[in-house]
């Protein structure tokens, strides 16, 4: 088969950030608080800025699921149906178009991970381990366990499942039964960011990033490393200074893949053969984005970058957003939509990144990636609410 620093942040915030995620103390949540919230009692986040919007931006639907505690929970989707779920082990699904809710289900356990959704269905998990399959009426179909924590959203093929746990390990579960197939393990840097990063599966591939900086392709019939190639390289003389892990997931155009890492670059590679094609200097948290022209990144300290996608030259940059905690990008027809800290929804143009619209939530912050769905943009705030956003 083929395939292919952020330094200005406070570094006593990384120090407090870091050594409690190593040690396992610290959730998803906290590294927002402590890595974010450190800084913004010495920079305040930028204010919102005023502009006359180019288009307007409408709540098509919204429901309500439940807090998301300290975890990030992004909610799946359907071609008419949304699956959501909540930190108490709330999972339900919600009529796409309207926000109706069709069922819903309580687990006995809580839940740090979901929503995963694949043709027949819709997989959540838990922080001892814990994975549960129910199919798209509610029905619970099998339930496992894998080997610690899972924080990134399960990825539900036709015929598999593969989750990723915090303890540096892809599973690859039967879909049908919940049986494991194999698993890829990978040893944890002394000092890692504990984070969302989550799978891509795609041309008979798994791709995922790691501490260290690495990203890794995998066989997905077998789990056999296909290639490994470095993202960022850890630099510095202390632990901290080192730490350069893909935090987000990464992305592909069928050609290229690429990925950004925490303290580290953004590069690009030939998805058949792991080659670099190019790498620029960069620290992002939360993720990035591909398009036919660009990659876009948001950056650890809030600016939006974009980045011609076949040679990594700068195309635009956005900075007014600094310190706001956004989300990663998502991109919706000709714009590139964020959330950020107060449950602002703000929609950038891809020509150029300049402010096009922005919308309100309910307040708590945004810090899933915002999923973009046959019928609107859809987000799921911490407070649990489920907004469709539509452009009109």
């Amino acid at each position: 088969m083929k395939f292919s620093a952020c330094r200005s942040v406070c570094r006593t915030a990384l120090a407090v950030a870091v050594l409690f995620l190593a040690a396992g103390c610290a959730s998803v949540g906290e590294v927002w608080d402590d890595w974010f919230g450190t800084s913004a009692r010495r920079e305040v986040p930028a204010p919102l800025l005023e502009f006359t919007p180019s288009v307007r931006v409408a709540v098509r639907a919204k429901a309500q699921i439940g807090s998301a505690g300290n975890a990030v929970f992004v909610p799946g989707f359907t071609q008419d149906a949304v699956f959501a779920a909540a930190a108490d082990g709330r999972l339900a699904r919600f009529e796409l178009a309207t926000g109706r809710e069709l069922w819903q289900v309580k687990l006995k356990q809580r839940l740090s991970a979901g929503v995963g959704v694949g043709p027949k269905l819709v997989v959540v998990a838990g922080p001892k381990g814990e994975v549960f399959a129910y199919d798209h009426d509610g029905k619970l179909v099998w339930q496992t366990r894998v080997s610690s924590e899972v924080l990134a959203v399960p990825v539900v093929t036709q015929d598999s499942v593969y989750v990723r746990s915090l303890d540096g390990r892809i599973h690859a579960l039967d879909a049908a039964t919940g049986q494991r197939r194999w698993f890829y393990q990978r040893a944890i840097p002394a000092l890692t960011v504990r984070n969302t990063a989550g799978l891509l599966v795609d041309r008979n591939g798994v791709f995922a990033g790691f501490g260290g900086g690495k990203l890794v392709a995998l066989e997905a019939g077998t789990g056999t490393v296909a290639w490994e190639a470095t993202v960022a390289q850890p630099r510095g003389v202390s632990e901290l200074e080192r730490i350069a892990d893909v935090t987000s997931n990464p992305v592909t155009d069928g050609q290229l893949i690429c990925a950004a890492a925490f303290q580290g670059r953004v590069a690009c590679f030939d998805i058949n053969t792991g080659a670099p094609v190019w790498g620029r200097e960069l620290s992002s948290f939360t993720g990035v984005a591909l398009d036919a022209r660009n990659l876009y990144v948001t950056e650890a300290r809030g600016a939006l970058h974009a980045f011609d996608k076949g040679s990594g030259a700068s195309v635009w940059k956005q900075d007014k957003l600094a310190l706001r905690q956004l989300s990663g990008p998502a991109l919706y027809r000709g714009y590139v939509v964020v959330g950020d800290l107060q449950g602002q929804v703000h929609f950038l143009s891809r020509e150029d990144g300049a402010f096009a619209a922005r919308i309100a939530t309910d307040g708590s912050p945004i810090r899933a990636t915002p999923q973009v769905t046959p019928q609107g943009v859809l987000v799921q705030t911490l407070k649990g609410g489920l907004y469709l956003l539509g452009l009109d």
